[in-house]
């Protein structure tokens, strides 16, 4: 009876707290959706990493096959299909057209051709088929989807990450000092907004050239003053709560106020802010390299081969095309789902 009364009249055991990530991260395995697009985004992340490295899709270039190898599926069926038709053998002729009985130098020419054989340069024997076609140089295109892959995630991701580092950067100055640091950034966010995203764009990859880093470097500089917005009103909001007033009473500067304990407070949003930016930048990349003005000939990107995509098609040649649907599809699809359920998952007023 002791042991049930001290049992009830003992406190409650402290139930330990979880910060916003652990919470997010439990709302996240919740959504099955979101959550299945987060493993395929992963596959991709490990796929350009091997491809980068050189484990997978080093040989793209290299080619492998003849011009326009069909899939073997498609191969296999033509293939049964003159099988099927019976086919009559030609008749043996010489080089003049005529049977060996009726050619009146078929001794000579035998005779001459007796050491042939030094002089010929061994012929290397190309694949008639790939298991997803080849491209007008007989590329594989399986490898040229892989290798694209990686280019377009690196190009994704390098270029967010420095898109938020500028945005994060200005946006906390402009939010966080105000008066005319503030005013300045907004006069400069207002003028640079004023111009249409793509002929910014273009103006800056024509004026830098063509070039992985070139395209990271044009496409973080014009993709900053979203970043910029969010930062600066979530620095204006939480400037003047508690935790920030008793860090500048305590002696703090303004850039551990800045950094240390106002930005770890946005970091949520600088996450769904970076996976947005990330889609968006590599189907930017798609287009600059579509249009000429991305990575250079020496690469390969989704864009570079859309780009040979309408020639192709003419001809009724549409694997490279259908590869480059599918992986781009898959990718965004996931990533932008990912994105909806990230910012659900990590929103603290969802329960």
């Amino acid at each position: 009876m002791t042991t049930l009364q001290n049992t009830a009249g003992a406190a409650p055991a402290a139930v330990p707290s979880r910060s916003l990530w652990a919470l997010g991260w439990q709302r996240l395995k919740r959504d099955r959706i979101g959550f299945a697009c987060l493993w395929i985004v992963t596959g991709f992340m490990l796929l350009a990493l091997c491809s980068w490295v050189g484990l997978i899709g080093r040989g793209w270039n290299a080619e492998v096959a003849v011009s326009y190898a069909p899939p073997t599926f498609l191969y296999q069926q033509a293939h049964d299909a003159v099988q099927g038709s019976g086919a009559k053998k030609a008749e043996t002729v010489t080089g003049t057209g005529l049977r060996p009985e009726e050619d009146p130098i078929w001794a000579e020419t035998q005779a001459a051709m007796k050491n042939r054989d030094k002089y010929v340069v061994p012929e290397v024997k190309k694949a008639e088929s790939l298991t997803f076609g080849a491209d007008i140089r007989g590329r594989d295109i399986l490898d040229k989807v892989i290798k694209g892959t990686s280019t377009s995630l690196f190009v994704g991701f390098f270029g967010a990450l420095l898109s938020v580092v500028i945005g994060a950067s200005l946006g906390a100055c402009a939010g966080f000092l105000g008066r005319k640091i503030d005013d300045f950034l907004m006069w400069f966010y207002n003028v640079f907004t004023a111009m249409p995203d793509m002929l910014l764009l273009l103006a800056f990859a024509a004026v830098a050239g063509r070039g992985l880093g070139t395209v990271i470097l044009v496409l973080s500089l014009t993709s900053w003053p979203g970043t910029f917005r969010l930062v600066r009103a979530e620095f204006i909001k939480l400037r003047s709560r508690e935790f920030v007033q008793a860090a500048d009473a305590i002696g703090a500067s303004s850039a551990r106020r800045m950094f240390v304990h106002i930005l770890p407070n946005v970091s949520h949003l600088l996450l769904v802010q970076f996976s947005l930016l990330m889609v968006g930048l590599i189907k930017y990349e798609v287009i600059l390299s579509f249009l000429g003005f991305g990575v250079d000939v020496r690469q390969v990107s989704w864009g570079s081969m859309l780009s040979e995509v309408p020639e192709e098609l003419m001809q009724g040649y549409w694997w490279q095309l259908a590869m480059v649907v599918v992986f781009m599809s898959l990718l965004v699809t996931a990533f932008s789902m990912l994105t909806d359920s990230l910012r659900d998952a990590l929103d603290p007023k969802v329960k």
